[in-house]
């Protein structure tokens, strides 16, 4: 199994609605604290890179100023799907985790399914835009506790985008399977578009406040317990 998060595992709203202000809110804050960390510094040079690849093609990119608050402000309101931006994030929420001021949210049926899952000794492993630090963090503080020991593996932009079909096929060769063994199941027909011509069987998830998608043939459930 290769999961989505947002609206697949997770609420809409709560990505739209929590994370995503919450990092707006504690972009500077973040920036006086931890400006001389390496991390940081690193991430800072990576969208350095990234906006110098905007200004050649798009017009009304942020001028660039240290820290870039503008223009991470400026890739959030287009929900840029940037690795330097997921991992700053990332790195933001981890001090809301930290000190309780964020709490992961999944869907009812998530526990129960990973739980399932795990008894019928299944690979279950995540496929998200949002850094493999933000997963664990979220996975790891659920109302049904900390959820991570039900999943073997992570994957983010690092590896690829979702709407490439190389991204799938080196996952497959991670879970040693053949991409047919493999369900993939996203909130996002596009994704899982990709993810078919790569061979990977998939599922879309239709939630409650997810964005309306064309189905394309693929097999769709409303919670996980259709996926038996």
């Amino acid at each position: 199994m290769l999961l989505d998060i947002e609206g697949t595992t997770t609420p809409v709203g709560f990505v739209y609605e929590v994370l995503f202000p919450f990092v707006r809110k504690e972009l500077e804050p973040f920036f006086q604290k931890n400006a001389l960390d390496p991390k940081t510094q690193e991430i800072i040079r990576a969208l350095n890179l990234e906006h110098d690849d905007d200004l050649h093609r798009e017009a009304g990119t942020p001028a660039w100023n240290n820290p870039p608050l503008a223009y991470i402000e400026w890739l959030m309101d287009r929900d840029r799907k940037s690795t330097a931006l997921k991992a700053l994030q990332g790195k933001i929420w981890e001090q809301g985790y930290q000190d309780g001021r964020l709490a992961g949210q999944v869907f009812s049926d998530v526990p129960k399914a990973f739980e399932r899952w795990q008894g019928q000794q299944l690979d279950v492993r995540i496929f998200s835009s949002g850094s493999v630090l933000a997963q664990r963090l979220l996975f790891g503080s659920t109302a049904n506790g900390d959820l991570n020991h039900f999943l073997r593996g992570y994957f983010d932009t690092t590896i690829g985008s979702k709407t490439e079909a190389e991204s799938y096929q080196k996952i497959a060769k991670i879970f040693e399977l053949e991409p047919g063994q493999i369900v993939f199941v996203s909130d996002a027909t596009r994704e899982l578009d990709v993810a078919r011509t790569a061979g990977l069987s998939t599922v879309l998830c239709m939630r409650p406040g997810n964005h309306p998608q064309v189905v394309h043939g693929h097999r769709t459930i409303r919670t996980f317990d259709d996926l038996q």
